[in-house]
């Protein structure tokens, strides 16, 4: 009997800091609706921070679990899919009608895509590397814009520009996440066993520099990282056709 109601249960720490995920995107939701929108990208950031820690924990506490993978995409949904779009919603395109609430319908339906390839491609896709852009990456994307926006002057730049570039990287995200291009994963990164005097140096520098200026640093790290799949794409495509003329 005792076997049998353990197998019913839950692990419950990784499934507790996806539960403070969860939180954190609902969160970003309900300030959005506010106009808090500096506020609402950190919860974004927030939410990603959990969800990175859920994962990792899990793997490490050897608390892995078919019910924690499906929980951890639910909460994803929530935070890497509908905040991001309400989120840039309601900081800039309530007034454009139409064009404005498609655009952020694009991008759920995009992040859902996504989230539900990756479920079906559990232990099958290669683990160096995400196919299309990852749901978390995207709403870290959108959330640093918003972000390093409110915190500059407003009449330094000019809001009709700014709406349509919001437009586009929303979309863009979108597209991307449910593309074929595939991005670095970092998961064949070694964070249990030694490592050089170097990397720990290189992390405590970055640390460093994004506590300078959080907003902008975050938003152009993953501006960064989001170009870099675009780019491997075209080396790859660039190595098959030389082996192509080669032959």
């Amino acid at each position: 009997m005792n076997t049998k109601k353990l197998k019913k249960g839950v692990y419950l720490l990784p499934n507790i800091l996806t539960t403070f995920g969860l939180f954190a995107g609902f969160f970003a939701i309900i300030l959005a609706t506010k106009g808090q929108y500096s506020e609402a990208a950190i919860a974004i950031f927030v939410a990603m921070l959990f969800d990175g820690l859920d994962g990792r924990v899990a793997r490490l506490t050897n608390t892995q679990s078919e019910f924690g993978e499906q929980y951890d995409s639910m909460a994803d949904m929530v935070s890497f899919g509908v905040a991001p779009a309400l989120l840039m919603y309601f900081w800039q395109f309530q007034e454009l009608g139409k064009i404005g609430w498609i655009a952020a319908f694009v991008y759920v339906a995009a992040g859902a895509l996504r989230l539900a390839r990756f479920n079906t491609q559990i232990g099958v896709e290669d683990k160096r590397y995400f196919q299309g852009l990852p749901s978390p990456a995207a709403a870290a994307l959108i959330a640093g814009l918003v972000w390093a926006t409110e915190m500059i002057d407003p009449s330094i730049y000019d809001t009709q520009y700014l709406v349509i570039g919001a437009w586009i990287i929303l979309v863009s995200a979108g597209v991307l996440m449910v593309s074929n291009i595939r991005y670095y994963s970092f998961k064949d990164i070694n964070l249990k066993g030694r490592s050089s005097f170097k990397l720990l140096l290189i992390a405590t520098l970055i640390l460093v520099v994004i506590s300078l200026w959080p907003s902008a640093i975050l938003f152009i790290l993953f501006f960064t990282y989001t170009i870099s799949g675009l780019v491997l794409t075209i080396l790859e495509l660039r190595k098959k056709r030389a082996l192509k003329k080669n032959r």
